[in-house]
């Protein structure tokens, strides 16, 4: 069994050289914070994931949760694991300084997020839905909510969820059942939930429930959705957990893979109705859950780049350790030497470091769309962030698949032996595509919302600085294939886009049909994008005798690597948004 090891330099690299780590601090007001410090906390952090939450991965894995009389019985190890990480303050780190956080940058957050997602994503699936519960308290709540429940959902003294789901009410959040009525100065919540993701647990002395549910009045739809805060426990008039609230896990889910991460089925009001609190206004819920939805939605994006990275690491150890092949003269050698694992392993890195650094551009969106201070700007810089949000969650997850896979490939049949750990990984990863909204939801806002809705304004915009990059490329002779191949991706997107907005109004299946791969065309495309100014960046700091030489020269590497074997991945998603609808539409129902 492989130990997680954090990628410091990659992340370094992509934080600093790519998003421009100190540029963005010095622009956006987070004085004091700089590059340094940056690195000092991914160093503490990648400490923490590798020597405390690693080694719980395979335990969590093989032996699970149980629901007992007590409740959610979480891992062994889990709880003081976590009493550990809320200790160390690594549940504040981006959290508004008013409630006890550290005001660190998002997408420095985002960087050490990636470290417990790969170290133990099922332990870290709970501190991601607290920080999505923050958020949408934070920006919606009353300052009595923020006051009472954010200062210790900060600290990590409780944790937070998400409560969307229930048995008729996936993706269709209209047909939602559940029931709050008022009560005084709370509501009487009454329904099912299912999927609530660390929905309970012993590790921490409150839980605190976001649910979606609809007041007597209500209208249809989602326009008569609402939102409520739901405390595992009731406060005394200290502001201490105090009566059980009539809210329970009634059962846990047996999944594919996260097994350590408790999938809840939560029952409110069994008896005298749940207590809860009304966030906002009334039949705002939908906007507002969309608030942590979409930080979610990155977050989810980030864990595909931790398992793959985590997948590759297994791979990478066991293709330098199998013996296999035999010389001449009797001695054996190892599998990395072949070219077909060694295209694997390329495959495994250069799509890691492409996801990552667009997970990174992502997280620091959130940090310029939040910090702006001209309006326009601002809008612009929104704009932005809700476009990259699709793809980060949706290429990145889909990729994962690819990625996981192959590192199970890499260990042949061993891969399929759940002792190696590769197994894991892969089942682990499943799950990315589905939860916060699936491949095709994500697609489908790529081309509805953030695409037709502003006539593609903000891609055009996202489609001018590539073009930039891909000039700079093409002016240096050494990245000249490079900048020709980015040129021809680049001219995919613009001609996928063009298509979408000239065939949207005239065909109704058109937009659905191509969604996925138009998303996929973008999402290889940014990540080539992003690569060529990776290895732009990379000489440079050569040219300037900065850096490690060995790490830099490996990063122009894995740039041509993805130019020539990821990047035209665009061309052939192009031809295939081309065909439009014709043969998806083609069948009656009865011929399938």
């Amino acid at each position: 069994m492989s130990e997680y090891k954090h990628p410091l330099t990659d992340a370094e690299f992509a934080l600093n050289e790519v998003v421009g780590f100190d540029a963005l601090c010095a622009e956006n007001g987070f004085d004091d914070i700089n590059s340094e410090l940056a690195s000092v906390i991914l160093t503490e952090a990648g400490k923490f994931g590798t020597g405390v939450l690693s080694p719980l991965n395979v335990i969590g894995d093989t032996q699970g949760v149980k629901l007992t009389e007590k409740g959610v019985e979480e891992t062994a190890g889990f709880k003081d694991a976590y009493q550990q990480f809320a200790e160390g303050g690594w549940n504040s780190l981006i959290a508004d300084e008013a409630y006890e956080g550290q005001g660190l940058p998002n997408v420095l957050g985002t960087a050490v997020n990636e470290i417990w997602q790969s170290a133990n994503m099922a332990f870290a699936l709970c501190p991601l839905l607290t920080q999505g519960a923050v958020e949408a308290i934070a920006h919606h709540g009353s300052d009595e909510l923020k006051q009472t429940y954010l200062p210790k959902m900060i600290s990590g003294e409780w944790t937070g969820t998400m409560n969307l789901t229930e048995p008729d009410a996936g993706t269709d959040l209209a047909a939602i059942k559940t029931k709050a009525v008022p009560n005084g100065d709370h509501y009487l919540i009454t329904g099912q939930k299912i999927f609530i993701t660390w929905g309970d647990h012993q590790m921490t002395d409150n839980t605190i429930h976001l649910v979606l549910a609809r007041l007597p009045d209500a209208p249809a739809g989602v326009k008569g959705i609402s939102l409520f805060v739901v405390p595992k426990f009731l406060l005394d008039e200290n502001g201490n957990p105090g009566a059980r609230n009539d809210a329970h896990c009634v059962s846990v889910e047996h999944k594919l893979g996260i097994h350590a991460s408790p999938t809840c089925v939560m029952s409110y009001g069994d008896n005298e109705g749940a207590v809860g609190y009304l966030v906002g206004e009334a039949h705002k819920g939908l906007a507002y859950m969309f608030t942590m939805m979409n930080c979610a939605r990155q977050a989810v994006g980030l864990q595909g780049v931790a398992i793959a990275e985590r997948s590759y690491q297994q791979a990478l150890e066991y293709a330098k350790d199998r013996l296999q092949g035999t010389k001449k003269d009797g001695s054996r050698f190892s599998i990395i030497k072949f070219p077909d694992v060694r295209r694997m392993l390329m495959q495994m890195k250069s799509g890691t470091e492409a996801m990552r650094a667009l997970a990174l551009v992502g997280g620091a969106a959130v940090d310029r769309a939040a910090r702006a201070t001209d309006e326009a700007v601002q809008r612009k810089e929104q704009a932005r962030l809700e476009l990259l949000t699709p793809i980060v969650k949706g290429w990145i997850t889909e990729l994962a698949q690819e990625l996981t896979y192959l590192g199970t490939q890499v260990n042949g049949g061993m891969g399929f032996i759940e002792e190696t750990g590769s197994a894991q990984h892969y089942r682990d990863a499943r799950i990315l595509t589905i939860y916060e909204g699936t491949t095709g939801i994500q697609a489908l806002d790529l081309v509805g919302r953030k695409t037709l809705l502003n006539k593609g304004e903000a891609l055009a915009d996202l489609l001018a600085e590539i073009e930039e990059t891909v000039v700079a490329l093409e002016g240096e002779a050494a990245f000249a294939e490079q900048g020709k191949a980015l040129r021809e991706a680049l001219n995919a997107g613009q001609e996928a886009r063009t298509w979408l907005l000239e065939n949207a109004e005239q065909d109704p299946a058109a937009a659905g049909a191509v969604s996925v791969h138009f998303m996929m065309l973008f999402g290889f495309l940014c990540g080539g994008w992003l690569m060529g100014k990776s290895a732009l960046r990379a000489q440079a700091l050569l040219d300037a005798g900065n850096g490690d030489p060995e790490y830099l020269k490996g990063k122009l590497v894995t740039a041509q690597f993805y130019s020539e074997h990821l990047l035209p991945r665009t061309k052939a998603s192009l031809d295939t948004i081309r065909k439009g609808s014709a043969s998806i539409m083609a069948l009656s129902e009865d011929q399938f």
